[in-house]
């Protein structure tokens, strides 16, 4: 599972959200940290594993790390191979933030996908930008499947909306990314701890679209 976006959204933050979320359902899971541009990225994911572990009974969560300036794409596949063999359930694979205009990175992502073919490719947003969430998403959509290089090129899966609690009833741009993708909001992120990850709540959007 591969998690994509912008710089500065949360990327590795929710990804752990996520590994916690898989922890208390008893799943293995491996932490594949393929950031290898942001300076600080692998340590940040560390931390991440070892608070994770502490609060984890089964303690079923580890990092698998090449440093940095690596290609991102083999270390995914390493990553991949490694969770095969030493029976982990899931591989979560973490990617550097870039900007949806920035061709030679994007490049790599759609590298990164092409040769790994991940089951699912979540994209992190932001709920707070609006309908910039909405262009990010459509350009990295746009740029897995134009650099990938395949007749039959993948697209992202689903979405993971951060900091959704401070929106109150602004949920146009929610609305807007299911609509242009014809993905699901996989979850919601309200906060900062590993449980402030929530479901998206169809009622409360439904309500606050139809609101005078």
């Amino acid at each position: 599972m591969a998690f994509v976006g912008v710089n500065g959204v949360g990327k590795s933050t929710n990804l752990s959200k996520v590994c916690y979320w898989l922890l208390q359902n008893n799943k293995r899971v491996l932490i594949a940290a393929c950031d290898t541009f942001r300076s600080g990225a692998v340590e940040q994911l560390r931390v991440h594993v070892r608070n994770l572990r502490a609060l984890s009974e089964n303690q079923n969560v580890e990092i698998f790390e090449r440093g940095y300036g690596k290609d991102s794409a083999g270390i995914a596949r390493d990553a991949i191979a490694f969770g095969a063999s030493h029976d982990f359930d899931v591989v979560l694979i973490d990617t550097a933030g870039r900007m949806q205009d920035n061709e030679p990175l994007m490049r790599a992502l759609a590298k990164l996908v092409s040769v790994n073919s991940p089951d699912k490719i979540l994209f992190v947003g932001e709920a707070l930008v609006g309908n910039e969430a909405v262009d990010q998403l459509q350009k990295f959509n746009r740029a897995i499947s134009d650099f990938s290089g395949q007749a039959r090129p993948r697209q992202i899966d689903g979405i993971i909306l951060t900091k959704f609690d401070t929106i109150d009833d602004r949920v146009g741009a929610a609305l807007s990314m299911t609509y242009v993708t014809g993905q699901p909001i996989v979850f919601v992120g309200t906060g900062q701890t590993y449980t402030d990850l929530r479901k998206m709540n169809v009622d409360h959007v439904i309500r606050a679209l139809l609101r005078p």
